[in-house]
């Protein structure tokens, strides 16, 4: 029986410290009524599509930091995007910092979640690999600040069923890490999305601007083709108050292959139809994971963490 699902990734162009939770939100409906008349089901919003890439500036003030973040899912301005999509019935991935209370501390993480097309939030995941530093460097050209304003994601790699598919999630830094992709990829995932505000310019290093499109492109390339999966990419990118961030949105097929890619910085809708029997061809031939993996051989994957040569 063929399996298939449209969809969309929904790339978001500069979002400006002036602009207002509520502005994004039309923003974004605009977006889903797209996906709606191309005929999509499912759509993926970027990392922190509610607001600016925050973790660009340093800030000491707890409450102007907080000032960023939801501590309730969905709120009085995101509500009309869950309204819409359960009109349209799609389901969708966003992504947003999110403040929450665990065993009585407060917590903050970089959160995505899966909405099903009846508007209920069926997973989330809480970014895992955090990019950047916490400490101030005043001559850096800007900030990456995001393990001082976030907490480590404390969640794992899950996947959920959704849309008769098996999705999973991650955000920006997780998809260069091979790791993200096999975890979900041995719990059968079929569908990855992903949100992320990537840099145009490297902070700690000159790297040429081509080689941050082609790591991103690589990374998402890789990560498909070895866990015969599907990959929906969004970025939220151009010049966000002066501040440039690549673009790149894309769908990529179990294949490896580029399925859609976006052209612009802007607001800007790709679709595919995801075909879904692909992976599962894959998952029973080159990537059948239980005849040809050797876990014996890979205990340094998880019992160390940094390189070292001992020879």
């Amino acid at each position: 029986m063929s399996r298939k699902l449209r969809a969309a990734v929904a790339q978001l162009g500069p979002i400006h410290l002036a602009d207002s939770r509520e502005a994004v939100v039309e923003r974004l409906c605009a977006l889903l009524r797209e996906a709606h008349g191309a005929g999509a089901k499912f759509v993926v919003f970027p990392e922190l599509a509610l607001t600016t890439f925050f973790p660009r500036w340093w800030m000491t003030d707890q409450a102007k930091i907080d000032a960023y973040f939801e501590s309730e899912m969905p709120n009085a301005a995101t509500r009309p995007l869950f309204d819409l999509a359960k009109e349209y019935g799609i389901g969708f991935n966003l992504g947003y910092a999110e403040l929450t209370q665990e065993k009585g501390e407060i917590r903050r993480y970089n959160t995505s979640i899966l909405v099903d097309p009846a508007g209920h939030i069926v997973g989330r995941y809480r970014k895992i690999h955090l990019p950047g530093h916490s400490e101030h460097l005043p001559q850096a050209p800007f900030q990456h600040l995001e393990k001082r304003y976030f907490n480590v994601g404390n969640e794992g790699f899950k996947v959920w069923r959704m849309q008769d598919a098996v999705m999973g999630m991650c955000i920006c830094n997780d998809r260069r890490w091979p790791e993200t992709y096999r975890v979900m990829g041995l719990q059968g995932v079929e569908i990855i999305s992903l949100g992320y505000n990537t840099p145009i310019e490297n902070i700690h290093h000159r790297e040429p601007e081509h080689l941050r499109m082609f790591h991103h492109l690589l990374s998402l390339q890789a990560g498909a083709y070895q866990n015969a999966a599907w990959v929906l990419a969004a970025a939220k990118c151009g010049a966000e108050d002066g501040f440039a961030m690549i673009g790149g949105s894309a769908i990529v097929a179990p294949t490896g292959e580029i399925a859609a890619q976006a052209l612009s910085e802007e607001d800007e809708l790709i679709t595919t139809t995801l075909d879904l029997e692909l992976g599962e061809y894959l998952r029973r031939t080159v990537f059948a994971f239980e005849k040809h993996r050797r876990t014996e051989h890979y205990g340094l994957i998880t019992s160390r963490t940094g390189a070292k040569t001992e020879v």
